[in-house]
């Protein structure tokens, strides 16, 4: 009888997975008074971080590539105040949407020719784009900018899934927004692009051996740019999911999500050498913040312990890769 093995690589992934699993059921034992099962409370878990969910995955294949991305946070604060004084300016929020997403993927493009062309590391360069993100931010508009407009008001009121009614009125019970679909959308998206794509394998090969994958004829100039330009459009999409829920824009705002989102990515099992990680990691180390956050408000304690547990986790997923990456080595 064979003995079951497990890939090395995959072990992360299956922590992430095993610590998700543990988290919820102890919500439903602990919380069983509140529901904490119920459909709702799942559907919430999805929603309640989805705009860090998008920009997660996009961070997902700059972490895979062997990269970093800091100005994630900046670029979706930017994005909502843009979206917001267009909107205020009378352009429709459609095409002022789409316009913050090619300015995203070109401020994306434009990191990764530094990090790719010139070899700047990539902390330097998305750390210089964090602070100038933020600057042009501001100087789109110093204050929030409410967005009042009838496509905001006929998504929030018809842009969602009903999945459940009630029983004697009718009305929706328990619905999927907009900002959720979108997360889904994307991470299913990603999850195909890295796996069945020539772009994703490249991806996995700079991320394993950039002097390799260069010895493989493999586009690593070009395919870092586009990591990079991948994850600008996943931020602005953030920001412009994160104006549904918001129904404003506000320069000041998402400051420290960059390290959330790099955390989210981390703690699903992506190394942080690049090379080996999933997408579906990533979804759930987006549902374990989620989680976190939504048993310590049930638990009515102090809200800092959100990243008090955060940290440990991180810290724990960190150690567990470099002892993984020891035993790899000492395999060889």
């Amino acid at each position: 009888m064979k003995r079951l093995r497990v890939d090395a690589k995959h072990i992360p992934l299956l922590a992430t997975a095993g610590v998700m699993v543990l988290m919820y059921v102890s919500g439903c034992i602990a919380f069983h008074d509140k529901n904490f099962s119920s459909l709702r409370v799942i559907v919430d878990l999805f929603g309640g971080n989805a705009f860090l969910g998008v920009a997660a995955v996009g961070a997902t294949f700059v972490i895979l590539s062997g990269g970093i991305d800091l100005s994630v946070g900046s670029v979706i604060a930017f994005t909502t105040i843009a979206v917001a004084a267009m909107v205020s300016k009378g352009l429709h929020p459609l095409p002022a949407m789409g316009l913050a997403l090619l300015a995203g993927t070109a401020f994306g493009a434009g990191m990764g020719v530094l990090v790719a062309a010139f070899r700047i590391p990539p902390f330097l360069v998305t750390l210089t784009g964090m602070f100038f993100a933020r600057g042009m931010g501001f100087v789109v508009h110093g204050l929030s900018i409410a967005i009042e407009h009838p496509f905001y008001q006929a998504v929030m009121r018809h842009g969602a899934i009903v999945v459940t009614r009630h029983a004697k009125t009718g009305a929706p019970a328990v619905q999927i927004p907009s900002w959720t679909i979108c997360f889904l959308l994307v991470a299913l998206a990603g999850a195909w692009a890295a796996r069945y794509t020539r772009f994703g394998r490249n991806v996995y090969a700079i991320g394993s051996s950039e002097h390799s994958a260069r010895l493989m004829g493999v586009p690593v100039t070009w395919t870092k740019v586009g990591v990079y330009a991948l994850a600008g459009f996943c931020s602005a999409l953030a920001g412009c999911v994160a104006t549904l829920y918001m129904q404003s824009g506000n320069a000041a705002s998402f400051v420290g999500s960059e390290l959330d989102v790099i955390a989210s990515v981390v703690i699903g099992g992506t190394l942080l050498t690049g090379g080996v990680g999933y997408v579906g990691g990533t979804v759930m180390g987006v549902l374990i913040l989620s989680l976190i956050t939504t048993l310590i408000t049930n638990a009515n304690i102090s809200s800092w312990l959100t990243s008090v547990a955060v940290g440990i986790l991180l810290l724990v997923f960190i150690v567990l890769q470099r002892v993984l990456a020891r035993g790899q080595s000492a395999a060889a």
